[in-house]
């Protein structure tokens, strides 16, 4: 039941310095969208359509310090939201879509202003 949903570009790359090949494959899997379901029902019911475009053409992307996971936000101005696709590597190296979730733009301002958030 894995599926690809993206790769990792090479644009993403330098403005994280991340030391990882360009057009490296980002999945979803199983326990991924368990996780998304049980943890973040209505966002993930919402955006889970646009996982694939957030990740391709993202508004920023940043890394999270508390797990290292690659974060991408897309701006839905429809609703008013920000919606956040988070990326883990997992024990076996490969990378997967491991949560989504929306939140109101004041939050994603305080991203930027903290340096955690970069203009893709």
């Amino acid at each position: 039941m894995t599926r690809k949903v993206g790769e990792i570009n090479q644009r993403v790359i330098d403005l994280l310095d991340l030391d990882i090949e360009a057009g490296t494959p980002i999945f979803t899997g199983k326990s991924n969208i368990v996780h998304m379901q049980k943890n973040h029902a209505q966002d993930y019911k919402a955006y889970r359509k646009y996982i694939p475009a957030i990740i391709e053409t993202p508004d920023y992307v940043g890394i999270n310090p508390k797990d290292d996971s690659i974060e991408y936000v897309k701006i839905f101005e429809i609703d008013g939201n920000f919606v956040k696709v988070a990326v883990r590597v997992s024990d076996s190296g490969n990378f997967y879509a491991r949560t989504i979730y929306a939140r109101e733009l004041d939050k994603l301002e305080k991203f930027i202003e903290s340096g955690n958030m970069i203009k893709y």
